[in-house]
């Protein structure tokens, strides 16, 4: 069933019901980033006959479901985005979250691809050759697919702390990620949970309009975003030439990159950055006990580095509250902290992260001998970031150690899309990883890991797998190093078997 039948219908809608097909070549899961590439990669090698399902009701991933005051990009705007899809558009360096999720929206128009929305996969079984996919929802029944293409997503589960008392508390609570836009937290008392990236673009906006409290567990490194709107003559030339555009794109691809060795424990180049983040705090933070309380005792780069013009300032304002110790319990509408503060409020916002080591979708995936979940049980392996040994003829993308400290996640997406698509087109059958050279592969990671500050920095991170310390979320390496594990001529370089007559 090629999704060229559903070429006229407005991108992110189905306004009929569709029937599921009995077979089709590939069923992608997830039509944010990662599903749009792999429906644009598949295409590019010839291959129509795919179907895309996404729980949701429209396409856009993370950026359809943050809609918390505030949301953007850390990445420069012209770097996040698809290589072919440039955007001249963006209205600044930073691009917001509704701008994103349009321009997710108008490529999924311009390529013509159609998702099934509001359909959920229950689960996923490889069976005599083929992967049985069973869908609920608007489309509810089973598909087989000849390959399984994982674009679920990392972010996508909100992490709920287990706080003794939480389920009591009597106001309004809710993850920043499921933004309840029906409460009205104007001249409320608001305590935030967390203070990772989500909390230094929401702290400020809500400080506009409401009295909030600051949970802090661990204090974040936080460098100068230097945001600004390109003016209209600059988007003009972007339009008119689309050299000017490619141009920056490789000026931003590379200062990207150059991040690198200071996100992964470079001494020289991890000191610069330190001492940009420590001068950073000192400018913005007077007060020396708030500037203390903001300063982290870990390596610099071992948790995500922030980017904020606004976060300091709003802390410096008098509006926010900062609790340096973490949320340790609920009576009624008191929040303790570990300290043993007490703080009585009207609502809560969890700004906590999200289930990102223990991907929720892996249990719903069972290959030929257990289920992904259960493979995982000691953090995420994989062979070249996105196949894995026991799953024939499944793609993870975005999944193990395919993530970036340092440049635009879209980069990643992509080579793995294209490597799927390359081996999708060139091997066709059943194709089967080496456990030994996936557990080579994994070995590989861990000694490259092993010495940076993600691992040896002092911190805890949503990188590492808890459960065996392991580093399972980041590559790392560069994204010119991932391309050159990936780019080799149809996908030649998998250890796998290859049935060439499988159905």
């Amino acid at each position: 069933m090629s999704e060229r039948s559903e070429s006229k219908r407005p991108p992110g809608q189905n306004p009929e019901p569709r029937h599921l097909p009995d077979r089709v070549n590939a069923v992608i899961v997830g039509a944010g980033f990662a599903g749009l590439a792999a429906a644009m990669a598949l295409r590019a090698q010839g291959i129509d006959d795919f179907l895309v399902i996404e729980r949701g009701p429209s396409v856009g991933g993370t950026w359809r479901d943050n809609t918390y005051p505030g949301v953007a990009c850390d990445i420069p705007s012209h770097l996040y985005g698809f290589a072919n899809h440039p955007n001249p558009q963006w209205s600044g360096l930073f691009a917001r979250g509704d701008e994103i999720r349009a321009y997710l929206e108008r490529v999924a128009g311009l390529e013509r691809i159609a998702p099934l929305l509001n359909t959920t996969m229950l689960d996923a079984r490889w069976d005599d050759g083929v992967w049985r996919v069973r869908c609920s929802g608007a489309h509810a029944g089973e598909i087989a697919a000849s390959t399984l293409l994982l674009a679920c997503g990392r972010l996508t589960e909100p992490k709920i702390p287990d706080v003794p008392g939480l389920e009591s508390f009597p106001g309004p609570i809710f993850h920043s990620a499921r933004w309840d836009h029906t409460t009205d937290l104007r001249g409320a008392r608001v305590a935030v949970i967390g203070t990772g990236a989500t909390a230094v673009q929401l702290v400020p906006e809500l400080a506009k309009v409401a009295e909030v409290t600051l949970f802090q567990r661990t204090p974040a490194w936080i460098v100068p975003r230097d945001d600004r709107a390109y003016s209209p003559a600059e988007r003009a030339s972007f339009t008119a030439d689309p050299a000017v555009l490619a141009r920056l794109r490789d000026e931003l691809y590379a200062e990207g990159e150059a991040r690198f060795a200071s996100r992964s424990g470079d001494r020289d180049a991890a000191a610069a950055a330190r001492a940009v983040a420590l001068q950073h705090l000192a400018e913005q933070v007077p007060d020396r006990a708030l500037r203390r309380a903001l300063t982290p005792d870990y390596a610099f780069g071992c948790k995500r580095v922030l980017l904020s013009d606004a976060f300091y300032p709003a802390l410096s304002s008098g509006a926010v509250t900062l609790e340096a110790s973490a949320l340790a319990a609920v009576e009624g509408s008191t929040l303790v902290a570990a300290s043993g503060g007490r703080h009585t409020v009207d609502a809560v916002v969890l700004a906590t992260g999200f289930e990102s080591t223990e991907q929720p979708y892996a249990d719903l995936v069972r290959g030929e001998h257990d289920t992904l979940a259960a493979h995982w049980d000691r953090g995420m392996t994989s062979f070249g970031s996105t196949v894995v040994a026991g799953f024939p003829n499944l793609f993870v993308l975005d999944g193990p150690n395919a993530s970036l400290g340092h440049n635009s996640s879209v980069l990643m997406i992509e080579a793995q899309a294209a490597y799927a698509a390359r081996t999708l087109a060139r091997h066709p059958g059943v194709r089967r990883v080496d456990p030994a050279a996936e557990d080579a592969y994994t070995d590989e990671i861990d000694r490259a890991a092993a010495s940076t500050p993600w691992i040896s920095g002092g911190c805890r991170n949503w990188y590492v797998d808890e459960r065996s310390g392991r580093l399972t979320l980041l590559w790392p390496g560069t994204v010119d190093a991932f391309r050159a594990t990936l780019d080799t001529d149809g996908g030649e370089f998998l250890p796998v078997t290859i049935e060439r007559g499988a159905r």
